[in-house]
Parts: C-alpha cells; structure tokens; sequence
C-alpha cells in the first residue's frame, strides 16, 4: 500500500505498526529479550500468586494485593507481547482498526489499574504501621475486597468511557511509529479538528499519574511521621521495612510513567519512546515479583517452604 494512498484514504481499517522495521538487526535481540522478559514475568507473577494463596501465613491485606498485582502483571503482559513477538520479524505489519483500539483500551485500562493498585497498598501500608492494633479490624476480607474490585471498575470506567462515548477520526493517517497500538504512538494521528485527544489526554494525565500519586506521597508522608514517633529503632527499621518492596514498585513504575508521558515530544523523542516503552512495559512487570521476593522475608521463606513440599510430594 503506497504513502500516497494511504493519506488520501478517508477512513482508516487497519494500522501500520513501523516497529523496528528500519533495523532488521535489532529485531533479532529484541524478539529474544522480549521473549525472556515475558516468560519470566509469567513464571514470577504466577508463582506469587500460587504461593500467597498456597501459605496461610501470607493470608494478610499485603499479599492479597500483591496477588493482585502480580495478577494485573500478567494481563498487562499479555495484552500486547504475545502480539508483538509473533509480528517481530514481518517488515511493516498490519493490524486492524478494531485490534489496535482493543489493544489501546486494554492496556490503558490495565495501566490506570495498576496506578491505583500502587495507591491502595500504600494506603494498606499506612493503617498497618499508624494503627497495628486495629489493623486487621480495618482491613478486613470485605473492605480488601471492595477496595480492589474499586480499583478495577474505577480504571475501567475512566479508560473505557471516553474512548467509547467520543470516537476518534484519523483523516486517512494510518502509520503508527511504534511496534504496538501504544497510546501517545495513536493519538498523534487523530485529526485536529476532534477533542478526543484532548479530553482523552486531560483524564488520562489527571487519572493515571497525579491523583494516585498524590495519594501515595500523603500516604508514605504520614508513614514517616508515625515511624518517627516509635521509640524503639529496631521497631522503627522493621517498620520501615515492610514498606520499603512497595516503594522501589512505586518508584520504578511512577518514575518510568512519568517521564515517558511527561516529557516534551519531538520525532527524536518517538524513536526513544520505542526503547523506553520496552523497559516500561516489559522490563517493569518482570521485576516487580523479584523485587518483592528479594526483599521480602516472607516470601522468601514460603517460596523455600512451598519448594520442599513439592519436593517431597
């Protein structure tokens, strides 16, 4: 399909995804490091999840949401890897309007997810170390229920509903500069005259990065001041110890997130955003159940349990 007809077409059916198509010897080392880090994310995540829910002990607030991150890890994943390593060696690959805007939306949806997950562990950090006598009386099973199917009906509802109520026109522009229907990659083709991307681009910069962020900068700000206040400085290093796995999470995610859709754009900023958007989407995930395991000695010792018991049996 030619440039020329592809700009005269007046209504888009599929999508160009340019990827890496202009350095083949790229391909090769990206398909195999994002193959690795995808098997890994779904080794580690699952293995989360299988053994919070294998050891009563791990039957806490803090876990039930790792669970769910690890969970949310493994569907953002698999939203768009699989997709892409099976497009990886095709020169200039296709996908249809419908694909790429449910891969959009999805991912969307599962990113915003995640930004409120972050929150709500924060939150659950905050009631453990500022009130621990009343801590399992206030995050009960019922409330750690609700606040986590909160979370993924708020994110749906504030990527969905836009994208659903304000369809976007794309002029006949069909060539997306990125291996995947990435969001910033898509709206800088819809037409001008349109506010979808402008009332896309406000929910999305209010939802996904400040409001959360906020919440867990006040979360962990009234953390310190209630460490503070314990005397004991072995108590006040274990304190801050439970909070430190989430931290480096909340760190490496919001610190990723906010320069890729903060920073200013530019044509050098979109071949950059292509490598950044890996380390984003792929690296991020497959650390997340790392880093809660190397720092966390719970995990430790009921991944060490959960490893005899299938030894014996």
């Amino acid at each position: 399909m030619g440039t020329s007809r592809l700009k005269n077409a007046s209504e888009v059916t599929e999508f160009i995804l340019v990827g890496f198509s202009h350095q083949p010897r790229i391909q090769t080392a990206f398909f195999l490091g994002l193959l690795f880090f995808y098997l890994v994310t779904i080794f580690g995540n699952s293995l989360i999840i299988v053994v919070v829910r294998w050891d009563t002990r791990l039957h806490t607030p803090m876990y039930f949401f790792l669970s769910n991150l690890s969970f949310l890890d493994i569907c953002y994943s698999t939203s768009w890897e699989p997709y892409v390593l099976s497009q990886c060696f095709r020169d200039f690959p296709t996908i249809s309007y419908t694909s790429c805007y449910a891969q959009m939306t999805i991912s969307l949806f599962l990113g915003m997810t995640e930004c409120l997950l972050l929150a709500v562990m924060a939150y659950d950090r905050f009631v453990a170390i500022s009130n621990p006598l009343r801590y399992t009386i206030i995050m009960n099973n019922r409330v750690c229920m609700q606040l986590a199917l909160g979370t993924w009906a708020s994110a749906f509802l504030v990527a969905v509903t836009p994208i659903v109520a304000i369809p976007a026109r794309y002029c006949g522009h069909n060539v997306i500069n990125h291996f995947t229907c990435e969001i910033q990659a898509l709206l800088k083709l819809v037409c001008s005259d349109t506010p979808f991307n402008l009332i896309l681009g406000l929910v999305i910069s209010i939802f996904t990065l400040p409001l959360p962020f906020t919440f867990i900068v006040i979360s962990y700000t009234r953390i310190v001041v209630a460490v503070l206040r314990i005397r004991s400085a072995e108590a006040r290093f274990k304190a801050f110890s439970t909070c430190g796995s989430h931290l480096t999470v909340v760190t490496i995610f919001y610190g990723t997130a906010i320069y890729m859709y903060l920073k200013p754009q530019s044509k050098k900023s979109q071949e950059e955003d292509k490598v950044f958007s890996i380390f984003y989407g792929a690296v991020t995930p497959m650390l997340n159940p790392l880093i809660y395991t190397l720092r966390n000695k719970d995990v430790k010792g009921a991944l060490k349990k959960f490893a005899k018991g299938r030894e014996k049996s």
